[in-house]
């Protein structure tokens, strides 16, 4: 017998409301189509009409090609309506010393390292980096998707099938097209009820739960003409800073980590390619300043470039003057022309909510939190966050309290491990050219869990064992780019045996039978390299052909 549908009732619309309400959609879907499965969800989301997207922060990472690929878009017709280009890493320039030494540059890509998961050759790199033998970086030694990112080159091939790969990815994407295009799919395809209002008063149950949202007016698709209440049984609160439900309504505290990451400002504005047929480039740049950072993003049509940086160390004039000397220097933009781009501001306060699940509400996007979009975490944890939601779903109210709990603990173990991994790019920095810099490495700005796998990683590299919970959002492998990008010299030699085989330059034979494995490693990398930089289209190159022939489902 089919029991009554659980409503579920997302408050706030963008890239959070509408992610979520596909995500949570199309799981109720395939769950439908179990012989087990008696239960039904009804997914309705109330979107103010007053609100525009912000449109920051427009990277993702490869989890999102799973992630449509389940609420069922197709890629090319994502990539195309979109906006969006392919993302294989993040660069960072000018992080690591003097921001003088225009060579100073390093990759964190998608694809792990070939030799990520052994000691034994982490340990010979490490002895051979410290004696100056490594003729090339880490990334560029090890992972043969260096020379795609830095080449503009595609991850995949016209004939490679939708979502699959040759070379991992994410994208790069217009946020405002991408909310638009979960919104139409939402609609028309997953049966998600779509009311454009605005929320002005929450109505209890006795025990505390969320009963009903009251709206002033309403207007959809769906043909509701006059609703005034909408009554739930689990609210998502995607409202964005504001956090109608978790803040305002139930008096949540936003979770401060300024003292951690001082970034809590942005300006955001999009500029044009020179040409039409420009490349477009596979990586998000960060690019350091004395104050913040710059990110410059490449889509389709356009180049998104933002300055993020600490208001206590600058004023919103000079930020504004950074960042149009970053566009002076790069790009082909006159001073006229620069002086009268829209620029957006984005204020924030970096941190996360004390409680993310609250009674029967959840917060999920901005309304959970918010910090400075370094590795583009913020899709990341939208996916997560829903997700979740979508597999533990509590059809029965008595089970919700223990979803919550799982939920909360979840989260708070992402969040933490987030902020100790960007931290990590700004402590491992030796730049002194201002207080920010220098006050970012000072020990009272550094989480004591980061403190400690410093000191660790001083005497030996990174392994599995130093993550201390499943399935990270950050892999081992993330962190061994960062600290060798870096230039984190291991203070001592690993072993004695180590140690006497370097203890004489001059032993040639001794140090080349040591070093054979990584040789080896090397040689296979930039053979691979070679092979792929004459087989891989450019990126634009590829996208055009998408736009025209689009890529097999299978």
């Amino acid at each position: 017998m089919q029991t009554k549908a659980m409503q579920v009732v997302i408050v706030g619309g963008g890239t959070a409301g509408w992610l979520t309400a596909a995500i949570i959609a199309a799981h109720a879907h395939a769950r439908q189509h179990s012989p087990l499965h008696k239960s039904s969800v009804c997914v309705t989301l109330i979107e103010s009409p007053d609100i525009p997207t912000i449109g920051v922060g427009e990277g993702t990472w490869p989890s999102m090609r799973e992630t449509l690929r389940k609420i069922g878009i197709r890629e090319a017709d994502f990539m195309t309506q979109c906006d969006a280009s392919f993302k294989q890493a993040s660069e960072f320039r000018q992080w690591r010393v003097d921001p003088s030494m225009s060579n100073d540059r390093y990759l964190h890509p998608f694809s792990l390292p070939s030799i990520s998961g052994d000691s034994q050759l982490l340990n010979a790199y490490t002895t051979a980096n410290n004696a100056n033998l490594m003729d090339s970086g880490f990334c560029d030694s090890f992972c043969y998707q260096h020379a795609l990112s830095t080449h503009s080159l595609a991850p995949k091939q016209i004939t490679t099938p939708q979502y699959q790969f040759i070379s991992n990815y994410g994208y790069h994407l217009d946020a405002a097209k991408f909310s638009e295009l979960l919104k139409q799919h939402c609609c028309n395809e997953l049966g998600v009820i779509f009311i454009s209002a605005n929320v002005v008063k929450v109505n209890n149950h006795d025990n505390g739960d969320i009963a009903s949202v009251v709206i002033d007016k309403a207007s959809d698709s769906n043909n509701i003409d006059s609703l005034s209440e909408v009554n739930g049984d689990l609210f998502i609160d995607c409202s964005g800073s504001k956090a109608l439900l978790i803040g305002e309504h139930y008096g949540v505290e936003l979770n401060s980590q300024k003292h951690i990451l001082f970034n809590d400002s942005a300006l955001a504005v999009q500029i044009p390619y020179k040409h039409a047929d420009s490349p477009i480039y596979s990586s998000t740049v960060s690019t350091a300043q004395d104050v913040g950072w710059v990110w410059d993003i490449g889509l389709q049509s356009r180049r998104g470039v933002g300055f993020v940086y600490a208001s206590d160390y600058l004023s919103h004039d000079s930020a504004l003057q950074r960042l149009q000397t970053y566009l002076r220097d790069n790009s082909t933009l006159n001073n006229q022309q620069i002086e009268q781009l829209s620029v957006k501001k984005l204020s924030f306060t970096p941190g996360y909510r004390q409680t993310f699940w609250h009674k029967n509400c959840v917060a999920i996007g901005m309304a959970a939190g918010f910090i400075e979009p370094l590795e583009a975490s913020a899709l990341a944890l939208i996916e997560q966050s829903a997700t979740m939601v979508a597999e533990k779903l509590p059809l029965h109210h008595d089970i919700m309290p223990i979803v919550a709990k799982q939920f909360n603990q979840r989260m708070l173990q992402h969040w933490q491990h987030i902020i100790r991994f960007l931290k990590l790019h700004y402590v491992l920095s030796s730049r002194d050219d201002s207080e920010y810099w220098i006050n970012n490495r000072h020990p009272s700005s550094i989480p004591g869990n980061l403190s400690a796998l410093l000191s660790l990683w001083q005497h030996q590299p990174p392994s599995h064992y130093d993550i201390d919970y499943a399935n990270p959002l950050f892999p081992i492998a993330s962190y061994q780019y960062v600290l060798y990008g870096m230039q984190l010299r291991i203070k001592e030699s690993i072993t004695v045996k180590e140690s006497q085989a370097f203890s004489e330059l001059g032993n040639n034979d001794a140090i080349a039978k040591y070093l054979a494995p990584l040789v080896e490693h090397i040689d296979i990398n930039k053979q691979k390299q070679q092979r792929l930089l004459s087989a891989m289209p450019t990126n634009r190159v590829l996208l055009t052909k998408m736009a025209q022939y689009g890529l097999s489902p299978i």
